[in-house]
C-alpha cells in the first residue's frame, strides 16, 4: 500500500511537472500573472527522508497552509506557513510508530523570472507525538529552501507547484538532523 501511495505521489509530481511546463510557454506578461495582494494556498505535501531519517522512516504525507503578503512589487513576498507532516515508519522497524510534525514557519518568497520562484523559510517545528518516538524534545529549529512555479488557473487562482528540502534539528540528544525532500502541489487564492 505505501509504494502505491509513493507511486502515485510521484506521478501526480511528474504530471503538474509538465502542466506547469505548458503553462510556462503561454505566460506572456513581462513578470508573470501573479496577484498583487495576498496569496492563500493549501494543498498537499509529500516527502523521502534522506540521512539517517531514511534508516527509520519511508516517506511522508501531510498538508499545508501558506499566506504571502508582497512586499516589493510583486517579485518579493513575506511568507507565513503552517503544516502537518507525517512520516510512515518502515515496517521492518520492530515498535517505531510513526512520526508527525505540525511545522511553523515564516520567510520570503522571491519571483526571478515570470512566476518561477525561489523562497525560504524558517521556524519551529512541533512534534505531536513525542512520547511514542522516543524523542527528548518537542520542539526543534526547522528551516526549507523551495524552489518552484506559480501557474494561473482562472483569474486569482493559481497552482503553486515547488520542491523543497527541509531540516529539522536533533529531536533526540543521540540523534542526529532530520532531513528530507519534498512536494507541494497547493491552491492558491489571490484576494
Amino acid at each position: 500500500m505505501k509504494r502505491l501511495l509513493k507511486s502515485g505521489a510521484v506521478t501526480l509530481s511528474l504530471l503538474l511537472a509538465a502542466v506547469a511546463g505548458t503553462y510556462a510557454q503561454t505566460t506572456n506578461t513581462a513578470n508573470g500573472s501573479r496577484p498583487s495582494g495576498v496569496l492563500l494556498s493549501v494543498g498537499p505535501e509529500a516527502g523521502l527522508p534522506v540521512g539517517k531519517l531514511k534508516n527509520a522512516y519511508d516517506w511522508s504525507l501531510g498538508g499545508s497552509v501558506q499566506a504571502e503578503m508582497p512586499v516589493v512589487n510583486k517579485s518579493l513576498y513575506l511568507l507565513l506557513n503552517a503544516g502537518y507532516n507525517n512520516f510512515f515508519a518502515k515496517d521492518d522497524v520492530p515498535g517505531l510508530n510513526n512520526m508527525k510534525l505540525i511545522p511553523v514557519k515564516a520567510g520570503l518568497k522571491f519571483y526571478p523570472y515570470k512566476n518561477l520562484y525561489v523562497q525560504g523559510a524558517a521556524g519551529v517545528s512541533f512534534l505531536s507525538n513525542k512520547d511514542e518516538v522516543a524523542a527528548n524534545k518537542s520542539a526543534v529549529f526547522v528551516y526549507s529552501p523551495q524552489v518552484g512555479y506559480l501557474i494561473p488557473i482562472g483569474k486569482n487562482n493559481y497552482l503553486d507547484a515547488g520542491v523543497k528540502f527541509e531540516s529539522m534539528s536533533k529531536l533526540s540528544s543521540v540523534g542526529s538532523s532530520n532531513n528530507f525532500f519534498g512536494v507541494r502541489v497547493a491552491y492558491g487564492l489571490g484576494i
